[in-house]
C-alpha cells in the first residue's frame, strides 16, 4: 500500500486531474516502482514526462568549490542508472520520457527551477516522512518535504509502507 501527500497549496487535488508534463525527481535516492505508478494514474493520455535526479554536492571549502566534496564518477553513474531505469519503465507504459542528472548542493532549488524550464504541471518524488522542520532541515532526506513547501505546482510525495 503506498500513501501520497500532496502539496500544501493544494492538499486535496482532484482525482481525476491529469497532467500533460510531470517531473519525476529525486534528490539522489532510487526511483522506487510506487513514485512511477503515481506518474502513469496522474498522467494524461500522451503525456511527457522528464526524469531528473542530483547529484549531491557535499559543500564546500573556505567558500570555494573542493574537489573532494564533488560527487565522485561512481556517484555520477548511479544517477545516470536512476535516470535511465526510469525512462525505460515510464515508455514501456507508453509514455514519452527523457531525463539527466545535475551536481548541486540545493537540491530542492533545481528541482523546482528543472520544473518550471520544463514547463511541467506537477512534480511527484519518493520521501521520507515528514519529520520536525527543525530537525528536518538539517536533514539532506526532507529535501522533497522542502519542495512541497516552497513550489507553486502540485507536488505529490510517494511515500512506501517500509518507510512509515
Amino acid at each position: 500500500m503506498t500513501v501520497t501527500a500532496a502539496a500544501v497549496r493544494n492538499p486535496q487535488p482532484e482525482a481525476t486531474q491529469r497532467f500533460e508534463r510531470i517531473l519525476l525527481a529525486s534528490e539522489g535516492r532510487q526511483i522506487p516502482a510506487a513514485a512511477i505508478s503515481k506518474v502513469i494514474e496522474l498522467a494524461a493520455p500522451g503525456a511527457f514526462v522528464h526524469v531528473f535526479t542530483i547529484a549531491r554536492v557535499h559543500g564546500v571549502a573556505f567558500g570555494l568549490p573542493s574537489p573532494g566534496l564533488l560527487p565522485t564518477k561512481q556517484e555520477w553513474a548511479e544517477q545516470r542508472d536512476i535516470v535511465a531505469q526510469a525512462i525505460r519503465r515510464l515508455r514501456r507504459k507508453g509514455l514519452q520520457a527523457d531525463g539527466h542528472v545535475l551536481g548541486t548542493r540545493n537540491a530542492f532549488k533545481k528541482i523546482i527551477k528543472e520544473a518550471a524550464e520544463h514547463d511541467c504541471q506537477a512534480i511527484v518524488m519518493s520521501a521520507d516522512p515528514d519529520r520536525n522542520r527543525v530537525v528536518g532541515n538539517l536533514l539532506w532526506t526532507q529535501e522533497p518535504q522542502r519542495v512541497r513547501r516552497r513550489a507553486k505546482l502540485p507536488v505529490f510525495l510517494v511515500l512506501e509502507d517500509d518507510q512509515l
